[in-house]
């Protein structure tokens, strides 16, 4: 006996997965465009780590405009391309690089103070889970599942069959 199946299941997770994902890097993303007061000067300033140097020279008052306008753009296109489910890898592979330095900026590791950030982490925090479940949606991407890809897609979409 043969029945189609239209029950919730792992491709259906990682569609709310992406979305989910999606609507916060774009709220994130809006959130800064319109506070004509935010910067991210003194998430950068406040760097840790081996990078330090590295984010902290971001901070310069003639590239720090650049790296603002970089960063809320950025968190834009990753939401919008994850919500709407069109160019996701690489909507996802931007969000991943974006999510590493966050997480490199301020790493949570062993014996490093936490500055700037939401609670305190040891070694994993929630710039590391998401950049993950980032990559997990790069290589699973399901906008022919539920999204404008499925729109622009020659095959239709298939349903499962499981033999029961």
């Amino acid at each position: 006996m043969t029945s189609t199946s239209n029950r919730w299941g792992p491709d259906q997770s990682v569609a709310l997965l992406r979305i989910l994902i999606g609507w916060h890097f774009l709220y994130e993303g809006i959130i800064k465009l319109y506070n004509p007061d935010w910067t991210s000067f003194g998430y950068l300033a406040s760097a840790q780590g081996p990078l330090k140097p590295v984010f902290q020279a971001l901070t310069a008052e003639a590239v720090i405009p650049w790296v603002d306008t970089l960063n809320w753009a950025a968190l834009v296109f990753v939401g919008i391309t994850l919500i709407l489910g069109v160019a996701e890898r690489l909507g996802a592979l931007v969000g991943v690089g974006l999510l590493l330095l966050y997480y490199l900026a301020h790493p949570s590791w062993p014996g490093m103070p936490q500055i700037n950030t939401e609670g305190s982490y040891w070694i994993v925090n929630k710039n590391l889970i998401e950049a993950v479940a980032c990559l997990v949606l790069f290589y699973h991407p399901t906008g022919k599942l539920f999204g404008l890809s499925r729109l622009f897609s020659k095959k239709p979409a298939t349903s499962k069959t499981k033999v029961l």
